[in-house]
């Protein structure tokens, strides 16, 4: 009987380590660094969104993907060139207008979306050019700060995505952008990641972009009528 109960008993130990083992597999694949505690918050849609804190912010993980303000009402998605090339009101669309890559990089909006305040979920809102700006200046300054950004490896960048490490678990991914040229064509995709803040002039507001070939964050001013990305920053 002895021995039937120790056979027993180191029988259910094996079990009970495979199970964790498979739950330890599961958890790895269907999320982001599994031994980091992310935050979450979700948008008007339902659309649920990783957080992480980075110094004294707290940043989304993934790239904005609401197609309504958080009051509800819809944001128009934009897919006729001349159309989005003319617009100066909000505005939407994604990459080469396939709703895969939607899914992947998130949603590009026009700065006149980012410009309503309402983009973002409640307690949260686009991060103006002086928190991006906190934020680099906490990862080592604009040189390095991309690097610790951006995704590591090559599953969405292309080679060499110098300098990526991934080190703060902000997963930046190269969504591109979209310009206002007549063609309103698709740009960056795998090169870059492009991202709106609210400071603005007459025809242009600021940005932030990572390309593959850098580990450099830089500041660059667009024209109100492209796409870009957009992460949320929550309110404090």
């Amino acid at each position: 009987m002895k021995i039937k109960s120790i056979i027993s008993f180191i029988g259910i130990i094996i079990g009970s380590l495979i199970i964790v083992s498979c739950e330890k597999e599961k958890t790895h694949f269907y999320n982001m660094n599994p031994w980091i505690t992310y935050g979450h918050v979700t948008d008007i849609e339902g659309n649920v969104y990783n957080t992480i804190p980075i110094g004294s912010q707290t940043w989304m993980v993934s790239n904005l993907k609401a197609l309504k303000f958080r009051d509800g009402t819809s944001i128009p998605v934009i897919v006729d060139a001349t159309s989005w090339s003319s617009k100066q009101t909000p505005a939407c669309c994604w990459q080469n207008n396939d709703l895969i890559r939607k899914v992947t990089y998130g949603v590009l909006y026009n700065w006149h979306a980012v410009n309503t305040g309402k983009l973002c979920p409640a307690g949260w809102h686009v991060p103006s050019d002086a928190e991006w700006t906190s934020l680099t200046d906490f990862l080592g300054g604009e040189g390095v700060a991309g690097g610790k950004l951006k995704e590591s490896g090559f599953r969405h960048w292309i080679s060499p995505n110098t300098g990526a490490t991934n080190e703060t678990a902000f997963w930046a991914y190269p969504g591109g952008d979209r310009s206002d040229n007549a063609g309103a064509s698709f740009e960056k995709l795998l090169e870059a990641g492009c991202w709106w803040t609210t400071e603005f002039n007459e025809d242009q507001a600021s940005s932030r972009i990572m390309y593959y070939n850098s580990s450099s964050i830089q500041k660059l001013f667009y024209s109100k009528r492209c796409g870009l990305s957009v992460r949320c920053v929550q309110d404090y």
